[in-house]
């Protein structure tokens, strides 16, 4: 066993299978530094061609790595790339080329005996530093433990989450209790009208506030709970949220928790036009988002019509072409509208009124099911238009539909970075992300991420173990 000291600085060298196992992987190593060899470079190269699984990721882990090095000079390549970190300390990517790599006597020139030669040498050049390789392959470890390199299987599988690639649009201070303002060092002053309750407070503002997020003192009900309307350095301004926990309900749907009810008052504020919804599945985000249109479209006639659309991306195999109109080829994709629909549709005994033929024609006339790829040179007034999977969009094709919104629309992103099905995106540059982070400072955006998962207790358990 090979002593690594703890307090060194640490070069976590990737194997090929690593990246091709999990392309998420460069950001799962905190605030120490990746190296990626030249040799693993090419091998990625040789497997992105093709239509086979292996070759989507190579060319996923190859768009991760020409987004970290696009705006780099050659300077901060020899010190080290940065890679971004929500939270916490950012690390560092490095780049190994040796032009004069010497083989190990008397192993063959594979790649694998490479990719170890450079990281015998990379641990000479650095005695400062414990350099560790990291691989999946059996046989590389067990080569690497008999010629004294520091060696390790990757074992952290967990999906790129939410939270690692954007903003959460929340701040709870659990420990203020009361005291929420004396903890800040603001002062407030408390303005009361028929429509709500707001705060105007003055002094140093929490740098991460930002307009359109939620900020609590608790998760539990009676906490405070407020949306940031204006926010400046010095200034802030915020309003009191409606309670949709017992009294007041969306198309009869309560909040369970803080972020559910942030999510139901997003939904329902006429000053938000464009929501962004994520969180992992079974969070409620599709169930909360057409409940939300239900109410403002046949109920209070804010909108005239719901259109839901989504990328139509399988996560496996293409199942072909597919027959009928534009709605009948998109109802293999729709199966979590139709099973929110049912939900929504159910009585006090449990029985839906899905299967009515006049619910049916009701809602025909008012939910609309549409393609992306045809909603080019629309303008859609009067309308809640809902994009589902809005991870698997390019930033420009999220573009595309973002600005097809006419007068009095609505526009409610719901997606989960960790569930991407496209080859060519990743959590950080999906659409997704890019509509969180370009949208922060409007004031008229608001974007949440979901936490509780409401499906089952195997759904739960499902999301953290998996």
């Amino acid at each position: 066993m090979v002593r690594i000291d703890k307090k060194a600085t640490r070069l976590y060298v990737l194997d090929t299978n690593v990246l091709i196992h999990d392309p998420a992987s460069l950001y799962q190593f905190d605030e120490h530094e990746v190296v990626i060899p030249m040799t693993v470079l090419e091998e990625l190269d040789k497997h992105k061609n093709g239509v086979r699984e292996i070759a989507r990721t190579a060319r996923q882990v190859s768009r991760t790595l020409s987004d970290l090095t696009a705006n780099v000079d050659l300077e901060q390549i020899r010190e080290g790339i940065p890679i971004p970190r929500l939270t916490g300390p950012e690390g560092r990517l490095r780049l190994l080329c040796y032009t004069d790599l010497q083989p190990l006597d008397p192993l063959e020139a594979s790649p694998d005996n490479r990719i170890l030669a450079e990281t015998c040498r990379l641990r000479d050049e650095r005695p400062d530093a414990s350099v560790i390789l990291i691989t999946k392959d059996i046989n590389l470890r067990v080569k690497a433990a008999a010629l004294g390199v520091p060696v390790e299987d990757y074992l952290n599988d967990r999906a790129f989450d939410d939270s690692d690639a954007m903003l959460e649009g929340v701040r709870v201070y659990p420990d203020a209790g009361n005291e929420l303002w004396n903890d800040l060092a603001l002062d407030v002053s408390v303005e009361r009208d028929a429509q709500r309750v707001t705060y105007q407070l003055s002094g140093e503002i929490p740098a991460e506030w930002h307009p359109g997020m939620l900020v609590a003192d608790s998760d539990d009900e009676g906490g405070f709970e407020a949306i940031v309307r204006e926010v400046s350095s010095q200034r802030a301004r915020l309003a009191l949220l409606t309670n949709y926990r017992h009294g007041a309900s969306v198309w009869g749907v309560h909040a369970h928790d803080c972020r559910q009810n942030f999510t139901l008052n997003l939904l329902m504020d006429d000053d938000i036009d464009l929501v962004t919804i994520a969180g992992s599945a079974g969070t409620g985000k599709t169930f909360m988002t057409l409940a939300a249109a239900f109410q403002q479209t046949l109920d209070t006639k804010r909108f005239e019509r719901i259109v839901f659309t989504r990328a139509p991306i399988s996560m496996s195999e293409d199942i072909g072409f597919l027959p009928g109109t534009e709605e009948e080829k998109m109802s293999p994709w729709m199966g979590a509208f139709h099973d929110n629909m049912d939900n929504l549709l159910r009585d006090e005994n449990g029985e839906s009124s899905w299967d009515n033929g006049a619910t049916r024609q009701l809602l025909g006339s008012r939910v609309q099911i549409r393609a992306p790829g045809f909603m080019r040179g629309r303008t859609l007034n009067d309308t809640f238009l809902i994009i589902d999977e809005a991870q698997n969009f390019t930033p420009k094709q999220l573009k595309s539909l973002v600005t097809r919104a006419g007068r009095n629309t609505k526009i409610v992103c719901l997606g989960n970075v960790g569930q991407i099905d496209t080859p060519y995106l990743t959590a950080n540059t999906c659409g997704m992300a890019a509509l969180v982070q370009r949208f922060r400072d409007w004031p008229h955006a608001g974007h949440i991420t979901l936490k509780s998962v409401e499906r089952s207790r195997l759904a739960l358990a499902g999301e953290e173990l998996l």
